[in-house]
């Protein structure tokens, strides 16, 4: 009961789940039936329930996704998205086209990711969190719109990060987002 359509490319050990509909016409309404494609790698576990478009003429032609990751119930990636490794999407979580979802990055149930946005390795997404603006590695993201929140601390201690990269990373978000520094320097014009 799984779809597999199009240019769709899937490597070795995945687990696709019923009801999945994987490498279908992407959902763009300036999609004209070129033959773009769809790349899967190893071991990725896709549940029920999920989509995954392949890509457009409009951007690389091709939806990217890596391996080892895990694609929880109901979740969609659009067309011309890049996943990374280990990359978790949990129950319903949705990214838009040409999203890049970097290694380790986590999105929680019900998380959305805006077209263009980047989302870094090791981030994590909370629940319900909508993505406008890109995520920085490392950063938990909370809200909708979701801004930073804190360091990822418990995804990075599951990886085995020090306790003192940990702090080093702590200390770098305290400097950038709490310190009322601007985050890009300001254009200056003579008068």
């Amino acid at each position: 009961h799984v779809t597999i359509h199009g240019h769709t490319t899937i490597g070795h050990d995945n687990q696709i789940f019923q009801f999945s509909s994987i490498g279908e016409v992407p959902q763009d309404l300036k999609y004209r039936g070129e033959p773009t494609r769809l790349t899967i790698g190893d071991r990725n576990v896709i549940r029920e329930y999920c989509t995954i478009s392949r890509g457009t003429v409009n951007d690389r032609g091709i939806t990217r996704v890596g391996n080892d990751n895990l694609f929880m119930a109901y979740t969609h990636v659009a067309h011309d998205c890049v996943i990374g490794n280990n990359v978790i999407m949990s129950n319903l979580a949705m990214i838009a086209g040409h999203v890049q979802l970097d290694d380790w990055a986590i999105l929680s149930g019900y998380a959305a990711v805006h077209q263009y946005v980047k989302v870094g390795a090791h981030a994590f997404v909370a629940h319900h969190g909508g993505c406008t603006k890109d995520v920085p590695p490392y950063v938990m993201a909370v809200g909708n719109p979701a801004a930073p929140h804190s360091i990822n601390s418990e995804g990075l201690k599951r990886r085995g990060f020090t306790p003192e990269q940990i702090r080093n990373l702590k200390n770098a978000y305290r400097i950038l987002y709490r310190s009322d520094l601007p985050l890009r320097s300001e254009e200056h014009t003579s008068e």
